[in-house]
């Protein structure tokens, strides 16, 4: 029996690179979702919430496949690190960091053929070394990491502003957890290694 199509429920191409790893053919859907928070939702909620929107979102317009959504929300002592947009926006967001832990819950939703949401929250806990204003400039200037929650990108230089990494899944931080994405997949029937 052939296997469902997957979709990937978002055009970032940090997901995309992360998703290679474990499929050959997928392809990617935008799910035009409204990212905008609700009142008093929790870091880990918000996640949560809008993964499963964004799988859902494309699912009603591909019944029948598997569909993978994800999402990823920055935690600052409870203020959420949104994507910064801009250049001034990124530093603010990493003189806050400094020096600090930062928690990012990432969020994974697999929908199988059946339309079934299966869930999973990774969290991942990054404490920031002290940084100056200059390795800060240099930084930015360097990765422009205006599409990144939290303004970095782990993968690239951005790993030189951590003193430690605290989680289960090290794919997590990059935007979709592949361990537990894997067990997602093989639930909805994808036969994976």
């Amino acid at each position: 029996m052939p296997q469902p199509d997957v979709i990937l429920a978002s055009t970032s191409a940090y997901r995309a690179a992360l998703l290679r790893r474990l499929l050959d053919t997928f392809t990617q859907a935008s799910p035009g979702t409204d990212e905008d928070p609700l009142e008093g939702e929790a870091p880990s909620a918000r996640a949560l919430r809008l993964a499963e929107a964004k799988a859902r979102a494309v699912a009603v317009a591909h019944p029948g496949a598997v569909i993978i959504g994800s999402d990823q929300v920055a935690d600052l002592d409870g203020t959420v690190l949104d994507k910064p947009g801009t250049v001034h926006a990124a530093h603010r967001q990493l003189e806050a960091s400094s020096g600090h832990d930062v928690v990012f819950h990432t969020a994974v939703c697999v929908i199988d053929a059946h339309g079934d949401a299966h869930t999973h929250l990774d969290e991942t806990r990054v404490t920031f070394r002290h940084l100056t204003h200059d390795d800060i400039v240099r930084y930015v200037e360097r990765e422009r990491p205006l599409d990144c929650a939290g303004s970095f990108k782990c993968e690239g230089l951005g790993i030189t502003l951590f003193e430690r990494i605290a989680n289960e899944d090290p794919t997590a931080l990059i935007g979709l957890p592949l361990i537990a994405t894997s067990r997602l997949l093989r639930t909805a029937g994808i036969t994976l290694p």
